[in-house]
């Protein structure tokens, strides 16, 4: 049951809870409610891009009861298998083929990453001294990462090509999402649904950083703390823990360091945005999965 695991799972993670509970009692309360929120906004928009990834008009209400359980499972399971689940068996309750049900998750994790680099890249541009890489990353390891991460995705790419069931599959695959893709941008309403919300959640959940950050009186530029939290998500989507739990947390306060803060304000502000973002929601998203589940909405 949904309720126990996410029981378990605060009791060992408790004495971080408790640490950022403390930190927040003399934090700005109003900032800490537009935290709050940015967060339910966040929900709304991932409702949106969730529509615009299937032709088909999913039940509204429902959906976003959906996406809301997705977040507590998806801080259950690694590399957001959670949330993907979650989706999967509402897509499947809401008579989609499971092809073009894995498809529209495809698609979706496409555009949300998409949206979220497109948004970082917008920034950095505007504020190109936000970010100091120099002092993350040597010059000297630029090329062996780039080359690490290439002979990865050529790897990958061989053993597709070279298992013929997976690579039937994959073929299979591929020819449905284009498919739904084409589908999908001929219609406006499901494009803008799509690359809105794609471009609305990170935003979003930048946003409730920001408004955490001026909670706490953290002396650092509001588009440099947006700068910092894009940058971390986007480095962290590669460490596939439960809801990023410790590969988020560690990347915002190295970005929130490398953007002008110190290294304890910066913690603070990360223990807040993730109290409000993932641990406030926990155990309401657990009940409301194991509702879903037992109406067969999911």
């Amino acid at each position: 049951m949904p309720i126990v695991a996410v029981g378990f799972w605060m009791a060992w993670h408790w004495p971080v809870i408790e640490s950022g509970g403390r930190q927040l009692l003399g934090a700005d309360r109003s900032w800490l409610l537009a935290a709050l929120a940015a967060t339910v906004l966040g929900w709304v928009a991932v409702s949106f891009s969730r529509q615009g990834t299937v032709i088909e008009s999913l039940p509204a209400g429902r959906l976003f009861a959906a996406q809301f359980a997705a977040g507590a499972a998806n801080h259950l399971l690694p590399a957001g298998l959670g949330a993907g689940a979650v989706n999967l068996r509402f897509f499947r309750r809401c008579g989609l083929p499971a092809g073009r049900s894995s498809a529209a998750l495809a698609l979706y994790l496409l555009a949300e990453s998409v949206g979220r680099v497109l948004l970082l890249l917008i920034l950095l541009a505007v504020f190109p001294g936000a970010l100091r890489l120099d002092t993350l990353i040597p010059s000297g390891a630029v090329l062996p990462l780039v080359l690490t991460a290439a002979g990865a995705a050529g790897a990958v790419v061989l053993v597709v090509l070279a298992v013929r069931p997976l690579r039937r599959v994959t073929v299979t695959f591929l020819g449905t999402a284009l498919t739904d893709v084409r589908s999908l941008h001929t219609k406006p309403a499901r494009a803008l649904a799509l690359w809105g919300g794609s471009l609305a959640f990170p935003a979003l959940q930048a946003a409730g950083l920001v408004a955490v950050a001026l909670a706490l009186r953290i002396p650092v530029p509001v588009a440099y703390v947006a700068i910092a939290y894009l940058a971390a998500s986007v480095a962290a989507a590669a460490i596939p823990t439960p809801g990023g739990l410790g590969s988020v947390d560690a990347a915002l306060v190295v970005a929130l360091v490398t953007v002008g803060a110190s290294v304890a304000p910066a913690t603070s502000a990360v223990l807040g945005f993730r109290i409000i973002t993932v641990w406030m929601p926990l155990v309401p998203g657990a009940l409301t999965l194991g509702a879903l589940v037992r109406w067969k909405v999911v």
